[in-house]
């Protein structure tokens, strides 16, 4: 699922007073592209977006329009993904190093190798969507947080299974599926921030209001979570609780969805044990005008060789066939 935008930001082209949100909007309509927001993006980014969501619905979405260019506001990953399902459009990122801690724990030669190096295990690699092109080129089949549950459980009996990057999300799943998979030893660096703690601490603050954490999460805090679930589910489980505050466990940016969404309820966020604000250096990297100048000179561009594309595509594939 995904939200549509529906307001313009404020920034200012260069201090010139131009409203660069709408100045932004004239741009989209003349490159005919479609601006998609990740839900951890700046509220500036979000608000001028056609559609704001994860990574892989915000790519299909983009799928089901007519426009000629993506302008995805999110991290490099991300953006490769869009490129996959969209080989004819042209895909623009607003920064090219907004990187991602979790893809970069698993980097696609760093893969390969231990695939070689393991080939008697006969792996049957699932990854998670949050991993680069190459390292998606290399897997069975690729999974979100919200259909990890039900791709794990097709997986073949015969085969070991390799999860890929992130352990905290591949050690949900073996909770909940009792498959047993061997686990790459990858992070979100945002996620591990919350501890149990910290979770413990806001629970007394708050002692009525449910916690709704991400799989990303590490096990302790998971186990103080009310619901544990993707970034869509959360936002449907916000929607449908009778409570009146919530305490949201993820990336920051969430919260500003959650505030235009469902304005009538009150979402805290997660804390950290020290001053770390729970927001992802990387996503704050895309700002307005950033956006409005990839999009004027339609660079950085995202492109892929396209028998990598058509290797990723396969596993993506594979799981929409597999959630059916």
């Amino acid at each position: 699922m995904v939200s549509a935008g529906v307001n313009f930001g404020t920034e200012s082209i260069r201090g010139t007073g131009i409203d660069l949100g709408e100045e932004l909007q004239q741009l989209k309509r003349q490159r005919n592209a479609v601006i998609l927001a990740h839900n951890y993006q700046v509220p500036e980014l979000q608000d001028v977006a056609d559609f704001v969501g994860d990574s892989l619905g915000l790519s299909y979405q983009a799928a089901k329009t007519d426009a000629d260019v993506i302008l995805f506001c999110g991290v490099h990953f991300m953006a490769e993904t869009a490129k996959i399902i969209n080989p004819a459009k042209r895909v623009i990122l607003p920064d090219l190093d907004a990187g991602c801690s979790l893809s970069e724990s698993c980097p696609s030669e760093k893969l390969a190798q231990f695939l070689k190096e393991h080939a008697d295990k006969n792996y049957y690699v699932i990854a998670y969507i949050n991993c680069s092109a190459g390292v998606k080129a290399q897997s069975d089949v690729i999974c979100t947080s919200g259909n990890a549950d039900k791709i794990v459980h097709a997986a073949p009996g015969d085969r070991n299974i390799l999860f890929v990057p992130d352990q905290n999300l591949g050690a949900w799943v073996m909770e909940r599926t009792g498959r047993k998979m061997d686990l790459w030893q990858g992070t979100c660096y945002v996620h591990v921030e919350f501890t149990a703690r910290s979770i413990a601490k806001i629970r007394e603050e708050y002692p009525d209001a449910p916690v709704v954490a991400h799989p990303e999460c590490t096990y302790a805090v998971r186990m103080l979570a009310d619901e544990v679930c993707s970034t869509e589910k959360m936002v449907t489980f916000c929607k449908e609780s009778p409570a009146q505050e919530i305490i949201v466990v993820t990336e920051a940016g969430l919260l500003h969805r959650l505030h235009k969404e469902i304005p009538d309820k009150t979402f805290i966020p997660g804390p950290t044990d020290n001053c770390f604000c729970g927001e992802c250096r990387f996503m704050k990297m895309n700002t307005l005008e950033k956006a409005y100048d990839a999009l004027l000179n339609m660079e950085p561009e995202i492109t892929l060789p396209e028998p990598v594309r058509k290797r990723a595509e396969a596993p993506i594939l594979r799981m929409l066939e597999l959630s059916k």
